[in-house]
């Protein structure tokens, strides 16, 4: 009797493992990406170039435009800030964050850590403004002797994430001209990866609304993989969130920076106040619809599910009970059998499976442009997002984008003698005109200029590219 009843517990459990190895796959979509339906190909023209690090390409990480002083920033990961003219022809530095008079100590070993993101407060050029002169600066420190505001809990930390807010005396100077930075807030980094994410204010908002002069950060989950200390789910921890806050409060614990009294968890002592939306791994880039106002961020999967989703006050985006619309089981699996199964969290308008042939085995997601005014007419109304190492630009409709369905999704090549070709491709041809070994990654982000230009920027080559009506 009791071998019988120990066959019968050992074939329930053989079922259970067969039935959950069936609902568990690491590629949850059949259909590739389609290769050449409704390709977009789109012109460009080599914009600028920044200057090699040590025989290094630049590693651009963030394009932006200050209007009021009619000159376009980037960054490069190892420190220096670059200010460019509208025509392109104009390459200096702005700002190097690791200069050593700065006493910051950039944390740019590997391939994710570095400065991570800017941002020029809104009223960077009004003189008499509180945000007169200001620039944020997000960027990972050797510097762990100071006590963080964030902690992983016990995991010893192996470098620093800092918010430093820089003040200019003069918004048109050439070359930065202002003292030491303020540190606003510092997280302790248990890990070596995907530690930060992006910096933005909100660019369609205007003085006396609410949203104005508030500074929107993503926080990433704290590196490794699959979020083994849980803190994306942890409503008293600031990892794997994305945070807005006011500059010039004084509210936090800590009393440099304030929490805005609108923010979704404001009076909820267990949760911090900072919290905009939860449950992000790595938010990369976030950006803004200008039609309709709308939040979307690019989040990079755990190996299996890239993912662009919607971002509201209070949304949770799932990680790491789901990875896209997936349940998250490890980093090797997800399950199919309950997708979107929780009416309670945020799901993606765009996903795609990492196994992808157009991709490269380790894809992460980037973006965000929702392109409503640009001079490009066939950019008109899409949602533009891309996959970073391989530098594959997509498109999904703004207007009806849909609930992550891969199938959704389309490419926009690059215009170059005639022929379509990938961001990749191009980085690899002016790689062999600089006499170095191609690249086998792009490492693309998205830049913005004035007249809602577009530009593609990477860490490959040191160019910048822009892309232009067929007409120019």
């Amino acid at each position: 009797m009791r071998r019988k009843l120990f066959c019968l517990m050992v074939m329930a459990a053989l079922l259970v493992s067969l039935a959950l190895s069936q609902e568990t796959t690491m590629d949850p979509y059949s259909d590739p990406i389609p290769a050449n339906a409704d390709v977009i190909g789109v012109s460009f023209v080599e914009f600028a170039t920044l200057p090699d690090i040590e025989d290094r390409a630049a590693r651009m990480m963030t394009m932006l435009d200050e209007p009021a002083t009619s000159r376009l920033f980037v960054s490069d990961m190892r420190g220096p800030i670059y200010s460019i003219s509208y025509d392109g022809k104009n390459v200096a530095t702005y700002l190097d964050v690791n200069d050593a008079k700065w006493g910051v100590g950039v944390q740019s070993a590997g391939g994710e850590r570095g400065v991570q993101s800017f941002a020029f407060h809104p009223q960077f050029a009004e003189a008499g403004a509180p945000g007169f002169g200001k620039l944020y600066i997000y960027v990972d420190t050797d510097n762990t002797s100071r006590p963080p505001d964030f902690t992983p809990g016990e995991a010893e930390a192996t470098h620093d994430t800092v918010l430093l807010e820089w003040t200019a005396k003069n918004a048109d100077a050439a070359i930065y001209d202002g003292d030491a930075p303020r540190e606003l807030l510092r997280f302790h980094q248990p890990f070596r990866n995907h530690n930060a994410g992006h910096l933005s204010f909100n660019p369609l908002a205007s003085p006396g609304d609410a949203d104005f002069g508030l500074l929107y950060m993503g926080v990433a989950d704290g590196g490794s993989g699959g979020d083994p200390l849980n803190l994306s789910q942890n409503m008293k921890s600031g990892f794997g969130k994305i945070f807005r806050i006011a500059p010039f409060g004084s509210n936090s614990a800590n009393g440099n920076y304030g929490i805005p009294t609108d923010n979704p968890f404001v009076g909820d002592d267990d949760v911090l106040g900072e919290i905009y939306a939860l449950g992000v791994r790595n938010p990369q880039r976030f950006g803004w619809d200008s039609k309709n106002g709308n939040m979307y961020v690019a989040d990079i999967g755990q190996n299996i599910v890239e993912e662009v989703s919607p971002v509201t006050a209070g949304a949770n985006l799932g990680w790491n009970t789901w990875e896209g619309s997936f349940q998250f089981v490890s980093r090797r699996a997800v399950r199919l059998d309950e997708q979107r199964g929780d009416s309670a969290m945020t799901y993606p308008i765009a996903e795609w499976g990492q196994p992808d042939p157009l991709l490269q085995p380790q894809s992460a997601a980037t973006g965000v442009r929702v392109y409503r005014e640009g001079p490009i007419s066939q950019l008109m109304d899409l949602i533009l997002f891309g996959d970073l190492p391989s530098g594959e630009v997509f498109y999904i409709h703004a207007d009806n984008p849909g609930e992550g369905r891969q199938s959704a999704i389309r490419r926009v090549l690059l215009k170059d003698d005639g022929e379509l070709k990938t961001l990749l491709q191009l980085i690899q041809a002016k790689n062999v005109e600089q006499g170095k070994e191609p690249a086998k990654r792009a490492d693309m982000r998205f830049g913005t200029g004035p007249d809602d230009q577009m530009f593609l920027i990477n860490k490959r080559d040191g160019v910048i590219r822009l892309l232009i009506p067929d007409s120019e």
